[in-house]
């Protein structure tokens, strides 16, 4: 299983069907084995595919079901972190490399899509950059300052397309784009099969080592793949216990879907400047006569807080104080992103390998990232030369990140530390029907849940990756790991990485457990 299995449903995930895919069952032999089914992976096998190479994908749960299912899928060029951050932290050169790939990759995804015939409504269309009234009123103009600095094609001052902003002037970023990413994936797997690859879902990988001169991945139900090049496309990554994810740190993101009637909110993508910021784009709606407008923000670190439906107040009525046709609200989701602490992903050679490459660290912007790690990948196992290696070099360390990357390490410390403070509650008693909580028992914490059967889930409360603590997730029903990310089901189960186990068992007392039923 995979984050499929969070309780919420996006609109793509309801708008869309993916082909399904069996099980690995039998050891199989590749030119390269690729972990994970979302964009990046995807990507990266149909690029590797038509280079004519033998491609086995595997994922742990449903093909497309983990985060690619929970984007909004902006396809944007412009650095959600802002360009001049990254012309701070990383220079110009690197700054104006990482817009170009990314431009790469939303010219990759509309060339790909042409090629294949695959309908999955995209468009291009102006992204706009508005300055929300509670920030820096010289953000903008840094921001122009930074762009025209490395090349941006076509920036410029426009007014914003919004009712209800204090400030109507923002940025315009043209040849941005947008489409439905579930249909495009599910185009990318047909493509991928008439070229020869296989595709493997409910397929958890549990080892990766490299071994006489190739990688051997080893599966949960026992099969193995033989690879001469492997690729972690796993959102965060499974086969790292240290060196990526003390670079890195997980945010879950909120998105609401709504009907609007057609021509009311321009066709665009728009961000705001908050911290964390709005995001807003449309999509055609079966309906002739209405767009879906999709919102997201009131972002937050993985495991921090259980306020999400204060979030989604908020967050709709920021969405509709901007576009008062706003219809009933039918869709809620959230998804997790991965912040890397320079703005950049991760993309390439696994730290310590030679034949194992990662791509992680999207920021928010995974859906151009997972195009433009297709190429990239594709060039540097096919040991292409390509000019984008040192932009995402995964072993890169930027001295002038140094103080985001104590706080998150702070942070992951703060949560290891857990293990010796005080539980949540006393008693896995105190939990009503659909409540979780961590339970103390003696030195050791209880991630307990009790369902709307009244029956109680336990499982230790230490992620399997790294020994944090896990924090209930009310609105997904799962638990979450704060400090990389990792997921589980109300049984234990791993939903996202780098978690592979699942969280142990344990026995708990529980007075208010059900009576089993006399014969």
């Amino acid at each position: 299983m995979n984050a499929s299995t969070e309780r919420s449903t996006s609109l793509w995930m309801a708008t869309a069907a993916i082909e399904p895919a069996p099980p690995l069952t039998q050891d199989a032999n590749a030119d390269v084995a690729i972990i994970g089914a979302g964009i990046a992976g995807l990507s990266a096998a149909y690029e590797l595919a038509q280079a004519g190479k033998r491609v086995i994908v595997i994922d742990r749960g449903p093909l497309a079901g983990g985060m690619s299912a929970r984007t909004t899928a902006h396809l944007a060029a412009e650095l959600d972190d802002f360009y001049s951050e990254h012309i701070r932290l990383r220079g110009e050169r690197e700054a104006r490399l990482y817009y170009e790939s990314q431009t790469a990759a939303i010219d990759r995804i509309e060339e790909i899509q042409r090629a294949e015939a695959i309908d999955c409504d995209f468009r291009r269309v102006t992204g706009f950059l508005i300055r929300a009234a509670e920030t820096d009123v010289e953000l903008l103009e840094r921001e122009f300052e930074a762009c025209r600095q490395i090349g941006v094609k076509g920036i410029a001052w426009g007014e914003t397309p919004w009712q209800g902003e204090d400030d109507p002037r923002c940025l315009c970023f043209p040849d941005q784009a947008r489409f439905h990413p579930l249909k495009y994936l599910d185009g990318l797997l047909r493509c991928i099969r008439r070229d020869g690859g296989h595709l493997f879902s409910e397929t958890a990988a549990t080892r990766l080592e490299e071994r006489d001169g190739s990688v051997v991945i080893t599966t949960a139900d026992g099969p193995v793949l033989y690879a001469d090049a492997a690729i972690v496309a796993t959102n965060c990554p499974v086969n790292d216990r240290i060196a990526i994810h003390t670079k890195q740190a997980p945010y879950r993101t909120y998105v609401i879907a709504a009907r609007v009637p057609k021509g009311a909110v321009h066709d665009a993508l728009c961000w705001d400047t908050l911290d964390p910021y709005h995001y807003v784009r449309l999509q055609p709606d079966a309906d002739a006569a209405h767009d879906w407008l999709i919102s997201g923000g009131e972002d937050h670190k993985s495991g921090h807080g259980r306020d999400q439906h204060e979030r989604f107040v908020r967050l709709e009525a920021w969405t509709r104080s901007r576009a008062p046709q706003l219809g009933a609200i039918e869709y809620r989701w959230s998804g997790q992103v991965m912040e890397p602490v320079d703005y950049a992903p991760y993309v390439g050679r696994n730290p310590g390998d030679r034949r194992i490459f990662v791509v992680t660290g999207d920021s928010g912007q995974g859906m151009t990232t997972g195009a433009m790690a297709g190429m990239l990948l594709r060039d540097l196992v096919l040991e292409r030369p390509t000019r984008w290696t040192d932009v995402y070099l995964p072993q890169r360390v930027t001295l002038r990140a140094a103080g985001e990357y104590l706080r998150e390490n702070a942070d992951v410390a703060g949560h290891v530390a857990q293990h010796l403070g005080s539980a949540e509650i006393a008693s896995a008693d105190e939990l009503a029907p659909g409540q979780g909580g961590i339970v103390g028992r003696g030195l050791h914490k209880v991630a307990a849940y009790r369902d709307e059967a009244g029956k109680l889930h336990a499982r230790s409360a230490a992620c399997t990756h790294a020994g944090c603590i896990v924090q209930w997730n009310p609105f997904e029903t799962c638990w979450d790991c704060p400090c990389h990310g990792s997921q589980f089901s109300i049984d234990g189960e791993a939903l996202a990485g780098p978690a592979i186990r699942p969280l142990a068992s344990v026995s708990i007392e529980d007075e208010k457990q059900p009576a089993a039923a006399s014969s």
